[in-house]
């Protein structure tokens, strides 16, 4: 639930890395993969939090297998998902090739931080990533 927050593409840094958007109140969407609801892994990163509040994607540990996530296309049509799986993972052991690896479905992952947050680093430890499989498109 809540309200729709607006995507901004992200991209892969030279240091093969993958930047989050500026502002947490905004998910990004990773344009070098494909859009939401395209055949494939698309791929949206958002923070969980700031200096100054909750992030967009603060409430994402909430979610269970079987939730939906509705994704607003810039068609204006709507991508309706189905939470698969949550995994938390090291930064240190980020499962890449589950998340970013074609497959051969319309498939979504959510990634934001999570774990314990490391002061002294001024960062979250783990990364949670949402596993999920388009339902339908609805226009």
């Amino acid at each position: 639930g809540g309200t729709p927050r607006r995507l901004g593409g992200v991209a892969r840094p030279d240091g093969g890395g993958v930047q989050t958007p500026r502002d947490g109140e905004r998910a990004g969407w990773y344009r070098g993969g494909p859009r939401p609801g395209e055949l494939g892994a698309a791929v949206i990163l958002g923070h969980v939090d700031s200096k100054t509040g909750p992030g967009v994607f603060y409430r994402l540990r909430e979610l269970r297998p079987g939730d939906e996530i509705l994704v607003r296309r810039a068609d204006g049509s709507m991508a309706v998902f189905t939470v698969d799986r949550l995994e938390q993972h090291r930064k240190t052991r980020f499962p890449t090739d589950d998340v970013y690896f074609p497959t051969p479905e319309p498939t979504l992952r959510l990634v934001t931080c999570g774990g314990a947050f490391d002061r002294e680093a001024g960062s979250y430890a783990d990364n949670l990533v949402v596993f999920a499989t388009l339902d339908v498109i609805r226009s």
